[in-house]
């Protein structure tokens, strides 16, 4: 078969500890075609989107229910929006952080697991809770499962999927989470309605289906495997090309054609470990320019979208007289946009390029949102036209805000992957969780057009700027090895590295 015997052991002894490798299992996994091996990867972590985004949407969407007499809760309105929502994005800040160093440490597979069981318990008990603490706790533990999920799932799909589709697929699987938001905003229009569910039941019925589909998405994921890449260098090398050979026999079997010999090898020197002083000397000090691009994009897309979303409701009822229990329609209708985005601009990324793209929509998406800005100001625009104007703004704004995860994900050493995403994510989703309401609740719903103004102003000039960032510190990814962007901390220390094209020098 074509990859067979791809790893040279170069110096030390079995089962004495780390050695010095040459391996060509970053090369073999690249130049596979497109199978069902792929899709299984896909839907069995790409899927988990979809639950953040059911997640966010419900509770944003039954908070009212909530605290209505007969509930079954003891709690307001601005506790469920408030500090229900702070604690979930704190949840979700410290779980992709804690998650994070723990994927880079014990592997791909081992967490994506644990991240999924603790939001499916989290949630479980949310559907189960009778007083007011208890529905903050398991909010909280359940951000904390879902953040540590982003650290894990992404920097999985982008080990196991070959370069020249690790754009796309990565955006598209990203995007999914508005198909989740979509499904939670019609989902609240039928749990809220009293003629099908009493008032404390509709509402934990929300909840109970999210684990339903968690569920199903765990039973799958346990048939996707650890990422070959982290059991090469954590000195299971051997693990590695076993399920290497596995893959390309059915490959093979079902193409009826013999793959071609690997494009090349690396030679690394293997380790358990990296340390938090590592990680932070590797992001900022050898990469402080890719810092900087990860900063600028997750930052611009955080403020974007709450200074939207923030508004959505409040701008639709106070200024267009959309009834409060018909917004998760329109709200519905913006998620499909938001989907669209990166379903349909995703495999441009791959081919025009990641710079071209990533500035593009980043700016694109800033400008319109300043024409937007303009029209609702002149008075111009109704709840129908203003939310077609949302809708194409977050098309390309999420296609984005997508390109952001795919960035801080592929452009930082294997070694420190997981906790590069964590920490981008935790600063973006610290930045719309925690500034976002303090910038834009007062402005959205104070009913002064000015305010809203100037809230649509401040998201879009965030924005624009980071496409002018992206636009000089993006880097051309596209149809490159990972080993190519960003050579591994271990072949760096080894002092060797041999690809089809030379790793990138650590200068930013």
């Amino acid at each position: 078969m074509s990859g067979t015997g791809s790893t040279v052991r170069d110096s030390g002894a079995a089962g004495t500890g780390p050695r010095t490798i040459t391996t060509a299992v970053p090369a073999r996994l690249d130049r596979l075609p497109w199978s069902g091996w792929h899709w299984m990867i896909v839907i069995g972590l790409g899927t988990v989107w979809i639950l953040d985004g059911l997640e966010v949407t419900v509770v944003g969407n039954i908070a009212s229910r909530l605290s209505e007499p007969g509930s079954g809760l003891v709690i307001t309105d601005a506790q469920v929006t408030g500090l229900g929502a702070a604690l979930y994005v704190a949840g979700a800040c410290s779980g992709a952080l804690f998650f994070g160093w723990l994927t880079d440490r014990f592997g791909r597979k081992k967490l994506f697991l644990v991240t999924l069981a603790v939001y499916l318990a989290a949630t479980a008990m949310t559907a189960l809770s009778f007083s007011a603490w208890w529905f903050f706790l398991f909010r909280f533990l359940t951000g904390f499962g879902i953040g540590g999920e982003y650290a894990a799932i992404n920097s999985a799909i982008d080990e196991l999927i070959p370069s020249r589709y690790r754009g796309r697929v990565d955006l598209i699987i990203n995007g999914s989470y508005w198909l989740g938001a979509m499904g939670g905003a019609l989902l609240s229009v039928l749990a809220l309605n009293t003629d099908i569910f009493p008032k404390n039941i509709g509402w934990r019925v929300t909840f109970a289906l999210g684990v339903v589909l968690g569920l199903v998405i765990l039973f799958v994921r346990r048939h996707v495997p650890e990422s070959p890449r982290w059991m090469f260098i954590h000195g299971r090398e051997e693990g590695a090309e076993q399920l290497l050979d596995d893959v390309e026999r059915k490959v093979e079997a079902d193409t009826g054609e013999r793959l071609p010999p690997p494009g090349g090898s690396i030679t690394i020197e293997q380790r358990e470990t990296v340390g938090f002083i590592e990680i932070a000397r590797t992001l900022f000090r050898s990469y402080p320019k890719r810092a900087v691009l990860g900063f600028a994009l997750f930052i611009g897309q955080a403020f974007l979208y709450n200074a939207i979303t923030f508004g959505f409701s409040s701008i639709l009822v106070k200024f267009f007289d959309v009834s409060s229990g018909t917004t998760g329609y329109f709200f519905a209708v913006i998620a499909f946009g938001n989907f669209l985005g990166p379903l349909l601009l995703g495999r441009l990324f791959d081919t025009v390029g990641r710079r071209k793209m990533i500035a593009g929509t980043y700016v694109l998406s800033g400008l319109l949102l300043f024409v937007t800005a303009w029209f609702f100001s002149q008075g111009r625009l109704n709840s129908t036209t203003m939310t077609a104007c949302w809708c194409v703004v977050l098309f390309f704004a999420s296609a984005g805000a997508s390109s952001a995860y795919l960035t801080v994900s592929e452009i930082f050493p294997m070694e420190t992957r997981a906790m590069a995403i964590a920490f981008f994510y935790a600063i973006g989703t610290a930045a719309g969780g925690i500034s976002g309401p303090l910038v834009f609740s007062a402005l959205t719903s104070s009913g002064v057009v000015g305010d809203a103004v100037l809230a649509f102003g401040i998201g879009a000039g965030l924005m624009t700027a980071a496409g002018v960032v992206a636009a000089f510190l993006a880097i051309d990814a596209e149809g490159k090895s990972l080993e190519d962007i960003a050579a591994p901390l271990s072949a760096r220390l080894a002092g060797a590295a041999e690809s089809s094209a030379p790793p990138a020098a650590p200068a930013g």
